[in-house]
């Protein structure tokens, strides 16, 4: 397995683990339970170590990609440009999740207002890792969407 395998297998972390951390942190809101709230920032944590890696990989797989036939360079460019933002979004995720999971006994008032702002956050990084995934998906999936689709 090479860094181009491994980008395409890790790439899905970052956008199922997201997801699967919000229906947790929505859960550990709803029940108002501090220990499923921390759950839901390790996840948040792990997904975003995963878009991380596939980040740092992303330029092996686009060398492997670049000199096949039909494969559209502006495709790539809107890929990269979106993983540029995306892993921005989850840096940002994972040093607030971080911080709450660190600071958890010390902000025990603030534990409801600092979960609801890591669910805004990890809604936007949702956001920005599906766009990502989509646009990735379309370099060599063309039954995802038509270039003429392309932002």
């Amino acid at each position: 397995m090479d860094l181009t395998h491994l980008h395409l297998i890790i790439t899905h972390l970052p956008i199922f683990g997201i997801f699967l951390g919000i229906l947790l942190l929505i859960y550990g809101l709803y029940i108002n339970s501090s220990q499923t709230l921390f759950a839901s920032y390790l996840v948040f944590s792990v997904a975003c170590l995963g878009g991380l890696i596939a980040y740092v990989t992303g330029e092996s797989a686009e060398e492997t990609v670049e000199h096949i036939r039909g494969i559209s360079k502006s495709l790539v460019e809107s890929h990269e440009e979106s993983a540029e933002v995306s892993v921005i979004g989850f840096g940002i995720l994972w040093v607030v999740s971080f911080l709450a999971l660190f600071f958890k006994n010390k902000l025990v008032a603030f534990n409801r207002k600092i979960a609801v702002v890591i669910l805004v956050l990890s809604v936007i990084c949702f956001a920005l890792a599906a766009r990502t995934g989509y646009l990735g998906g379309q370099i060599r999936h063309t039954e995802v969407g038509s270039p003429n689709l392309v932002p």
